[in-house]
């Protein structure tokens, strides 16, 4: 662990991982068998809960509670009081530790502001979930949604900018990415 700051007010639990470079802040918990990459920024009053994996550049706003199941993949923005779930029917009279969904958010995707994401759903990357959405289900690469229940909107850049599609074609106008659409999936064209 080097390299890295953990403010004085956060719990760490032990054993965790945490990469080099990332930052703690005030009042956050870090349970045990959490591992956090390299770079990550983790807000105030932030809960990473056992076996949560975060890559690397995870940006973590302030009051997010990550909860077991969660996967982060690389380059993943949090917004600030975005909620997780991990039991679909969840009883406090009923202990349901074996029946944790699993829920993806893969590389470079961004979850707005109070955003639900209920559990066992994949956030493809680049997607853009907007603040206050409750998502449903799966959410496709560069898709954008918002709304609750969270409706697909339109497409977006790896930058975040809007793209449309013109004969399954479509060029940012931010950053100049380019990007092909076959009715179903949207790739970024690699030259």
């Amino acid at each position: 662990m080097d390299n890295v700051f953990i403010h004085p007010s956060s719990y760490i639990d032990e054993p965790c991982s945490i990469g080099n470079g990332t930052k703690i802040w005030h009042f956050s918990h870090i349970m045990k068998d959490s591992v956090l990459g390299e770079n990550c920024n983790i807000g105030q009053n932030v809960v990473i809960s056992p076996k949560v994996i975060l890559g690397n550049n995870v940006k973590i706003q302030n009051n997010v509670s990550v909860y077991t199941g969660v996967i982060c993949e690389d380059d993943v923005f949090l917004g600030p009081s975005c909620v997780f779930t991990n039991v679909v029917n969840p009883r406090s009279f009923i202990e349901r530790k074996e029946e944790y969904k699993a829920t993806l958010i893969k590389t470079g995707a961004s979850i707005g502001a109070n955003a639900t994401i209920v559990c066992g759903n994949t956030i493809g990357r680049y997607a853009l979930i907007g603040a206050g959405s409750v998502v449903t289900k799966d959410v496709p690469d560069y898709s954008m949604v918002y709304g609750a229940p969270a409706q697909h909107k339109g497409f977006v850049c790896r930058c975040a900018e809007k793209i449309i599609f013109s004969s399954n074609h479509a060029k940012c106008a931010s950053c100049g990415c380019e990007y092909a659409f076959n009715g179903v999936i949207v790739e970024e064209i690699i030259d």
